[in-house]
């Protein structure tokens, strides 16, 4: 009996080890949930779940996708804010969380500092389009007729405050013109508008009208990145008309509560980047009109910043707010 005890104690020893360890292998398999601030299928919708298709493969965690709208993305945005920083809850933004801290008096967050970037993978430009039949034969053309007429020229965008309409607002600064602006829900209605003749122009992404645009159903006037598209290589970027330094490229990336550790950020950006490398996802973005990107968690904090900046200028140039 006296020589069973040091065995029976040794086990005792080994099962509260394995007990110990549970949590830990636990917390490693555990799903990793990105927050999209847009309903299911459109565009941001539709990169974090390509994305987070591979999560498992490259980390070892398979990633969950949860849909928070609401408030123009602030309502998921304050969901991750307040999360754990431990690398477990994701936010999936786009170029629209560096717009509402312009335009919203005041957030539940702080956009620079209870977010940190972990990667930036997607830039999408922003179309200017006309009706098939429109007078409109180049941006130009339009711009003349804006100045011929200021506020009897009408250009539609994806909403209030989005970045399809402060793009369409750049352009009036840039170019000294008053076009007059009418806000739909969501890019879907504004593309459809134009295509019934409804509205004489829009600004909309390049990805959800590149079919309309291929089929006829739309004239694209210009693309509102600093070079042209590579999927419109025939229409020409509004810098390139004559506004050099004119630049809205929609970007595409995901953030971490502030405060995580920086070695899980970069695990977490590279197992990105290795996705993003993938030829069949390339392959995916840039038939959907996407331009790949490979922005570290440094150059793409960067660059919200100074988005949140220059919008912020803009709109308090042109007395947008939303309440």
């Amino acid at each position: 009996m006296f020589q069973r005890q040091p065995r029976l104690l040794a086990l005792a020893g080994l099962l509260l080890s394995c007990a110990m360890l549970a949590p830990a292998t636990a917390s490693a398999n555990k799903p990793i949930e990105i927050i999209v601030t847009f309903p299911p299928g459109g565009g941001t919708d539709l990169l974090a779940r390509l994305v987070g298709n591979y999560f498992n493969e490259q980390l070892g965690q398979p990633a969950i996708v949860d849909n928070r709208p609401g408030a123009s993305g602030n309502i998921g945005a304050r969901m991750v804010a307040q999360r754990p920083a431990d690398g477990q809850s994701l936010l999936m933004v786009n170029s629209s969380f560096a717009v509402n801290p312009a335009v919203f008096d005041k957030l539940p967050f702080d956009p620079k500092n209870d977010f940190t970037a972990v990667s930036n993978f997607a830039f999408v430009p922003s179309v200017v389009i006309v009706p098939a039949n429109s007078p409109y034969k180049t941006l130009q053309d339009m711009l003349t007729a804006a100045k011929e007429k200021p506020g009897e020229v009408f250009f539609g965008s994806c909403g209030n405050g989005t970045p399809q309409h402060l793009a369409g607002e750049m352009l009036n600064e840039a170019a000294g013109v008053e076009m007059a602006h009418i806000p739909y829900k969501g890019c879907g209605g504004a593309l459809n508008d134009v295509m019934g003749d409804q509205v004489g122009s829009a600004f909309v992404t390049a990805s959800s009208t590149l079919p309309f645009i291929e089929s006829g159903k739309v004239r694209a006037l210009a693309v509102t990145s600093a070079e042209r598209s590579p999927l419109l290589a025939d229409v020409p970027s509004i810098a390139e008309l004559g506004y050099p330094g004119y630049e809205l490229n929609q970007w595409h990336g995901l953030l971490a509560p502030a405060g995580t550790p920086e070695p899980v950020v970069q695990r977490l950006h590279e197992a990105i980047k290795k996705i993003i490398a993938r030829e069949d996802v390339q392959a995916k973005l840039t038939s959907l009109g996407y331009t790949v990107a490979h922005d570290g968690p440094a150059q793409f904090q960067a660059m919200i910043n100074a988005d949140i900046d220059r919008f912020r200028e803009l709109a308090q140039k042109i007395g947008l707010t939303i309440n």
